[in-house]
């Protein structure tokens, strides 16, 4: 068993080493489940057995970026990591979310819109989570998960990719938002939280830790 294990590791490994060779090379066009299969030395239906299609195997791909990313915001260095005021953290987490969704904006392409609700679970969920309880802590008289949500869209990679804005277009938009939600305090990102509100973020923080990691 143990030595199944270890092979079905390796397998994996090989075959997102070679998914990620033939996007680098190819673009997201060449992420064919035939070709990849035939990169990586492992039978079709191993693949579509072990990724169920090309989408589930694009996610596989993004995995290792937002496993990172969610280290970032959960334990990593402020602003975007704990210690600095929630409002600052808001527009840091959402300026590091532009950068993260730009790098990877095909592969999130084609892995959101797989079908109707392919962009919600794993990795939103935690994006979700985590937005919700900085906006609950400088605005707690607003609808915290429908902000968050409304913080989200544009981010979306379908309208990430029709827009074909840049990095500091979007990063603007969002500061907008941002401006006439958390009022003039927040802008200079003087903004402050109670100790009740801090110890409510760090006894949360931690279950937002999810990732879209395909079995």
């Amino acid at each position: 068993m143990t030595r199944e294990r270890a092979d079905a590791a390796r397998n994996r490994a090989r075959i997102l080493a070679a998914a990620a060779d033939l996007v680098t090379e190819r673009g997201i066009e060449g992420l064919a489940m035939a070709e990849v299969a035939a990169a990586s030395g492992v039978g079709v239906g191993t693949l579509y057995r072990r990724f169920g299609d090309r989408s589930g195997l694009a996610h596989a791909l993004i995995d290792e970026s937002e496993r990172e990313f969610q280290a970032a915001f959960l334990t990593g260095p402020p602003p975007v990591g704990p210690g600095a005021p929630p409002a600052a953290r808001l527009r840091a987490f959402l300026h590091a979310l532009v950068d993260r969704t730009l790098a990877q904006l095909d592969l999130l392409l084609l892995a959101e819109t797989a079908g109707p609700f392919a962009r919600f679970g794993g990795a939103y969920d935690a994006h979700h989570h985590h937005l919700a309880l900085l906006v609950a802590q400088v605005r707690p008289d607003v609808d915290a998960a429908f902000t968050a949500d409304a913080l989200l869209a544009p981010l979306a990679a379908n309208l990430v990719s029709r827009r074909d804005a840049e990095a500091a277009t979007i990063k603007n938009g969002l500061d907008a938002l941002l401006d006439g939600l958390l009022g003039p305090a927040a802008r200079t990102g003087q903004a402050s939280t109670s100790r009740e509100g801090a110890r409510t973020s760090r006894r949360t923080s931690g279950q937002a830790s999810r990732t879209t990691t395909i079995p």
